[in-house]
């Protein structure tokens, strides 16, 4: 609930109600905007509100409403991009990996080479380096530029 004092200063005060305690603690915008009709309303007509703290108080209003879109949008970007990683083929990654230089372990032997292409066999990946290892992914413990 908003309040007004005698000199026309604007306060919240907290409702601790269990409905309340669902709530964030944050001032959104219809609450920003209930309190300044409220401040509006109830200024008193022969000492109105200075002009220079109503357009500060507005232009605070309107950084909110930017910011509460701004933080929409990147929640939707972030959805968005998390479904996309979700539903990539790993293939995609490995065939980033052609060029570079692979190292890891297969059947506790130290492997390291260039990767020259990748292939998918029965649904299963397989690295193969210049000198023809055929190594698994899941093997791979390191993958960098050739040095």
């Amino acid at each position: 609930m908003a309040t007004v004092d005698s000199t026309n200063r604007t306060t919240a005060t907290t409702d601790t109600s269990s409905s309340a305690a669902k709530k964030t603690d944050t001032l959104g915008r219809d609450q920003f905007l209930k309190i300044l009709l409220t401040q509006l309303q109830n200024q008193d007509p022969t000492n109105p509100i200075d002009d220079r703290e109503f357009v500060t108080q507005l232009a605070t209003f309107s950084s909110l409403e930017q910011q509460m879109n701004m933080n929409e949008s990147i929640t939707q970007l972030n959805q968005v991009m998390s479904t996309f990683v979700a539903h990539q083929d790993p293939f995609t990654t490995y065939v980033g990996w052609i060029g570079k230089e692979v190292a890891g372990k297969q059947d506790d032997k130290d492997i390291s080479g260039i990767v020259k292409s990748v292939k998918n066999i029965n649904n299963e990946y397989f690295l193969y380096l210049e000198d023809g290892t055929k190594i698994s992914p899941w093997d791979v413990t390191t993958v960098g530029e050739k040095s």
